[in-house]
């Protein structure tokens, strides 16, 4: 079998990584860079040092810090007008999924022109836009190192999945000390999309032994330092074995795909503008009870990577266990269920057939080791709102 595997040209792994942003773009024969970030970094002066470097270096750079928490198709289209308003050679995104989603969309709508909607999946977009740095402040998307983009459009409260590799960075700078200060909620809501993204990824339909290798590895990562990471925000191995496990985690499924909690996750952010980390943490335990015995070496594997169990253990146990644990992390780290999320019964229940058609059409869904039937995810929403695990 041969499998395609694409990965950022220059990576940066390790403390301090960010600082050596005019370094790379010398390095790739860019000058003039479009930063992309949002006013939070802003306001607590991460984005100075960034913009004090690139001066220093002597580089035209320009700050746009008015990216959206979940960037919609209006964001990306105020972007695209700053961007052309000055002369650049690249786009910068640092932050978190956001701000480098928010980049990638800009850089190809920039440079190819059209709509948002022309370019969502089935649309593959591998003609290039404007080279994309990636630099993350969050350990969860993994977005610097895939290439996916997802935007809203508000009109009709879709999340659209675009692909391709216009949409992949040319570099990423991973460093985890930018991820010391993110409060509690934020490290768990990133954390548990990162460890999403591995689970996916090793058991889609559309895994192969590279991603294998890399979502296995961002498990060993994840699994025993989400909890310390949410205790203790300033311990150090812990924010760095996360930062790394979801860049892998990353890797894994731009190479891969994610399947069924994706798929049902974006509808739920579109609709109640739930964060996609959360939305995904919501439906994580059931959704892997609902898949798990249609792959269940592959989960079980899942679970000796997260530190579970042992190799030679029944796979039927071994895969229990592992829904126990994704049920006890979701208590530990406090994520609510739709309904103690805030979100109204009658709402959601009017919602389940759009939400049910438009995860169909993002095609993750497709990729799950068991596809449901449009019934059956309809039964998934109605259990999710109400918490149930398994």
């Amino acid at each position: 079998m041969t499998v395609s595997i694409a990965l950022p040209r220059v990576m940066r792994v390790g403390a301090g990584a960010s600082r050596l942003l005019p370094e790379v773009l010398a390095q790739l024969g860019l000058s003039k860079p479009f930063v992309m970030s949002d006013r939070y970094l802003v306001g607590n002066g991460r984005a100075e040092p960034l913009m004090d470097g690139l001066r220093r270096a002597g580089m035209e750079a320009r700050l746009f810090a008015d990216t959206m928490p979940e960037p919609d198709v209006g964001s990306i289209e105020r972007a695209v007008e700053a961007l052309r308003g000055g002369v650049h050679d690249c786009v910068v995104g640092f932050g978190g999924g956001s701000p480098m989603d928010s980049a990638k969309a800009v850089a190809v709508l920039a440079t190819r022109g059209g709509a948002m909607r022309d370019y969502k999946a089935p649309h593959v977009q591998d003609d290039p836009g404007l080279p994309v740095i990636a630099i993350p402040t969050t350990a969860g998307t993994g977005s610097e190192a895939t290439r996916f983009t997802i935007v809203t459009d508000s009109e009709n409260d879709e999340k659209m999945l675009c692909i391709g590799l216009a949409y992949l960075p040319v570099a990423a700078l991973v460093d985890y000390e930018l991820t010391l200060t993110m409060p509690p909620r934020l490290t768990a809501d990133t954390g548990i999309d990162a460890l999403t993204h591995a689970i996916e990824a090793f058991v889609s339909r559309r895994a192969n032994p590279v991603s294998d290798r890399f979502a296995l590895d961002a498990m060993r990562l994840i699994a025993p330092n989400l909890r310390r990471a949410f205790t203790d925000g300033l311990d150090r191995s812990a924010r760095e074995a996360l930062m790394l496990g979801a860049t892998y985690a990353g890797i894994a499924f731009s190479n891969s795909s994610v399947a069924l909690v994706h798929g049902m996750s974006r509808p739920i952010g579109a609709h109640f503008h739930v964060p996609h980390g959360l939305s995904n943490a919501m439906l994580l335990p059931m959704v892997t009870a609902f898949s798990s015995r249609h792959a269940l070496e592959r989960y079980a594997r899942c679970a000796v990577a997260m530190g579970l169990a042992a190799e030679w253990e029944a796979s039927n146990a071994v895969v229990d266990r592992l829904i126990g644990e994704l049920a006890a992390l979701n208590r530990e780290l406090a994520v609510p269920s739709p309904r103690n999320y805030g979100i109204f019964r009658d709402d959601w229940q009017r919602l389940i057939p759009l939400m049910v058609e438009q995860a169909f059409a993002s095609g993750s869904p497709a990729n799950n080791p068991r596809v449901p039937t449009p019934e059956e995810m309809h039964t998934l929403y109605v259990r999710a709102w109400a918490g149930e695990e398994s």
